[in-house]
């Protein structure tokens, strides 16, 4: 007589299955209620820059994956560049800088190493972003992109898909080219109109008002300032319109006044956001400047792994920036259509889905 040892596998693995499906459910569940505080956060109010920071930390965690694609593909290879100034020509810099030093001579500037070193940061920002510009104008544009999609992927609950990217890029890749080409103008407009008026008060000082070189420096700070202003929202309002030109059918000076007309309200939170990214920027090239340029201490073996370590770090201060401005773009929005009482939808989705004839 066979004996049943009352023992069977069947029951037990749909124990198994079941308890899988409940720990995978529990998972979903646990992914669905972070999104869902993303998501209530930018419907319901605009945000403080603290605010943001903290929301893009949160995006950063839902859509990890797809960042860190971004980071490693896209703009460490940028930020390796930037910080080595590979691409900079040291003698057409050191050109330029005398030209700096001469205009600034002859306009009564006094030659104290504040404007000796001016003179040479600015001519090596200038030879550094016109050489580097077909790399800015590609890889960094296109990192720039693929952050404002991936943010978008948040709001509407969507994960990170590059084929989607793919199609995405290539439908609004000449309108954020063509708003990109605008910002650069723009940008460009404001450092010369600053050099100009710069030169024209310290002119002005010396050669009319017959002020000493000494005291032509002081106007000269408070226009320094003013123009540092001015800079950062112009940086601001050109963040917002490439994020503008991938989110929405606008480019160009289209992009830059709706960007303008959107964070009405809200440059302080801009600036602010602009104040700590720059600040971080500067504090991590200082450091590869330290660390990595100049041999200040030991045999410089550090340089191994400092030079890779602080590429990566200014890789994710430029990564946590763009994150930063498209949430602020987001949460301006929101703000302007709970006022008017309109909603919101998903922008990019309907770009991947081919039209039907």
């Amino acid at each position: 007589m066979e004996v049943s040892s009352g023992l069977n596998p069947r029951p037990n693995s749909h124990a198994l299955d079941r308890d899988k499906d409940h720990e995978e459910k529990e998972a979903a569940d646990i992914e669905n209620l972070e999104l869902e505080t993303v998501v209530h956060d930018y419907h319901f109010r605009s945000m403080s820059a603290l605010e943001i920071l903290r929301e893009t930390v949160r995006i950063l965690r839902y859509n990890s994956a797809g960042f860190m694609a971004i980071v490693a593909v896209l703009i460490c290879p940028v930020s390796a560049v930037v910080l080595s100034n590979v691409l900079v020509n040291q003698t057409l810099s050191k050109w330029l800088s005398i030209r700096l030093l001469l205009i600034a001579k002859s306009s009564g500037l006094p030659l104290r190493p504040f404007v000796k070193h001016s003179c040479q940061k600015l001519s090596e920002t200038v030879v550094s972003v016109t050489l580097s510009f077909p790399l800015f104008i590609t890889l960094s544009l296109l990192s720039k992109a693929a952050v404002v999609y991936s943010v978008d992927c948040t709001y509407s609950r969507r994960k990170f898909d590059s084929s989607k990217l793919y199609v995405i890029v290539s439908k609004i890749w000449k309108r954020v080219v063509f708003t990109y080409l605008w910002v650069c103008l723009v940008v460009s407009g404001c450092v010369t109109l600053f050099l100009v008026l710069l030169i024209v008060v310290s002119s002005v000082f010396f050669l009319i008002m017959g002020f000493p070189s000494d005291l032509i420096l002081y106007p000269a700070m408070v226009v320094g300032f003013l123009f540092s202003v001015v800079l950062a929202n112009t940086i601001i309002i050109c963040n917002i319109a490439i994020v503008i030109s991938v989110l929405e059918d606008v480019s160009g000076p289209q992009a830059l006044l709706r960007s303008s007309s959107l964070i009405k309200g809200q440059t302080q939170v801009g600036l602010l956001i602009f104040l700590g990214s720059t600040i971080g920027m500067a504090f991590v090239e200082g450091l590869f400047e330290h660390r990595v340029k100049t041999l200040s201490y030991g045999d410089g073996s550090s340089r191994i792994w400092e030079g890779p370590l602080l590429v990566v770090m200014y890789s994710f201060v430029v990564l946590i920036d763009s994150m930063m401005s498209a949430v602020f773009y987001f949460s301006c929005k929101s703000y302007r259509m709970e006022s008017a009482n309109e909603e919101n939808e998903p922008v990019l989705e309907a770009l991947t889905i081919p039209s039907v004839q």
